[in-house]
Parts: C-alpha cells; sequence; structure tokens
C-alpha cells in the first residue's frame, strides 16, 4: 500500500518517511495534472524515497483516470524509465 497523498490545497502528492516529506507539485488543467516539480529533502535523497513518490502518485492518477505531463526533468526521467506506466503521458 502507498503512502502517498493527494495534497490539493497545496497542488502536491506527498510522500512521508522518517518524519519528512517528499512531494510532486503540480498544476491541474482539466483532468491533466502537469508536474513541474519533485523534491526530496536531503536526507530522503539516494533511499528511492522520490521513486516510490512517483510509483504512489501514478497509482493515484490512474485510479482517478487523469493523465500527466511531466515537465520535471526527474519526473520526465522517471516515465522514461518505466514503459508500462506511458499510458498516463498526455
Amino acid at each position: 500500500m502507498s503512502n502517498v497523498i493527494d495534497n490539493p490545497a497545496r497542488s502536491r502528492f506527498e510522500l512521508e518517511e522518517a518524519g519528512l516529506i517528499a512531494f510532486a507539485d503540480y498544476r491541474r488543467r482539466d483532468r491533466v495534472l502537469v508536474i513541474p516539480h519533485v523534491e526530496a529533502p536531503p536526507a530522503l535523497r539516494g533511499t528511492g524515497a522520490a521513486a516510490r513518490l512517483m510509483a504512489g502518485m501514478l497509482t493515484i492518477v490512474r485510479e482517478r483516470g487523469e493523465k500527466i505531463v511531466p515537465t520535471c526533468s526527474y519526473a520526465a526521467a522517471y516515465m522514461r524509465q518505466h514503459e508500462d506506466q506511458q499510458d498516463l503521458l498526455a
């Protein structure tokens, strides 16, 4: 089960690990989410937290029948590396 939540008040998906928050900002365009920024705190970098955040975010996006446009370089690279998620690209 994913620990990723959508925080619509802050327009971002969040993953809390070790008391720290990794997040992916988004801008909504109808049923498409533009992802301009993904960030993990320095203490979580190299732990796979950002990848877990992306996986959880994409699960939520898929369940809602939405699509994404990854303008963040990390999000775009993640999508290129995960061919099974390509159908979520707008």
